[in-house]
C-alpha cells in the first residue's frame, strides 16, 4: 500500500518559519532589555530629579516626596493619585520649600520644567528645565542667559485675601519692561520659550498654591 507523499516544504514555508523564530527571539530580547535597563534608568531619573530640587530649593539638603491630592498628602508611591511634590529640609529639618513640576508649549515643542517654592516668602525661588527641544542659541537660552534665571530668585506668588488664587497672575512681559515682582523679562529673541515658561509657572501656581499652603504646617513636622 502507498502512504501519501509528505508535502514537501516550499521556500516561502521555510521562510516563514524563520522570520516567526525571528520575531519571537527579538520580542524575547526586548522584553529582557526593558526588564534588565528599567532599574538603571528609574535610578538615573530620580537623581535628576534630586539635583533639580536641589536647584530651586536652595540650601535644601533632605528631601521628601508626596502627593497632593484633594488637600491631602499622601504617600508618593505608584498607586496613590494625585500631583507630586517634593519638599526640601535644612540639615537640621527645617522646611525651605516645595517644587513641583508643571510645563506649557514652546516654539519647537512642550516644555516640562521643575519651580521651586519658598512658603517664608510666597515666592518662587528657581527654576530647572527638565525637557524640551526649543531652538539651540535662542530659545534653549531659558537654561542658561543669567538675567532670564535672575526673575526666579523671589517670583511674587503671593495668593489673595481668599487664599484661591495669586494676588498677581505671573506674566512674561517684553524684554526690558519688567516693573512688577510677579512679573518676567522675556529674553531677546526668545518670547515665545519665556511666555511658556511664564504660562507654565502661573497655570501651575494657581492651582498648586492655595490646596498646598494649608498643609505648610504639616510639611514642616514631616521631617521632625
Amino acid at each position: 500500500m502507498n502512504m501519501p507523499a509528505t508535502p514537501a516544504r516550499t521556500p516561502t514555508t521555510a521562510m516563514m518559519l524563520v522570520l516567526t523564530g525571528i520575531a519571537m527571539l527579538s520580542g524575547f530580547l526586548v522584553v529582557l532589555t526593558d526588564q534588565l535597563t528599567a532599574p538603571l534608568i528609574a535610578e538615573n531619573q530620580r537623581l535628576a530629579i534630586e539635583a533639580a530640587v536641589n536647584k530651586v530649593i536652595p540650601g535644601s539638603v533632605i528631601h521628601r516626596q508626596f502627593r497632593l491630592l484633594d488637600g491631602r498628602l499622601l504617600p508618593a508611591d505608584e498607586s496613590t493619585g494625585g500631583q507630586i511634590i517634593h519638599a526640601g529640609y535644612d540639615a537640621r529639618g527645617r522646611l525651605l520649600g516645595v517644587a513641583a513640576e508643571t510645563g506649557a508649549q514652546g516654539y519647537a515643542g512642550m516644555i516640562y520644567l521643575l519651580y521651586g517654592y519658598d512658603p517664608a516668602c510666597e515666592c518662587i525661588r528657581g527654576i530647572k528645565v527638565l525637557k524640551m527641544a526649543e531652538t539651540p542659541g535662542l530659545g534653549d537660552k531659558i537654561m542658561s542667559d543669567p538675567d532670564f534665571q535672575a526673575n526666579f530668585e523671589q517670583l511674587d506668588a503671593r495668593l489673595d485675601a481668599g487664599r484661591t488664587a495669586l494676588l498677581h497672575p505671573i506674566v512674561t512681559v517684553k524684554h526690558g519692561s519688567k516693573q512688577e515682582a510677579w512679573e518676567i523679562d522675556a529674553i531677546s529673541g526668545a518670547t515665545i520659550s519665556s511666555k511658556a515658561v511664564g504660562k507654565a509657572l502661573n497655570t501651575s501656581a494657581q492651582k498648586l498654591l492655595p490646596q498646598l499652603l494649608p498643609l505648610i504646617p504639616e510639611l514642616e513636622k514631616m521631617n521632625r
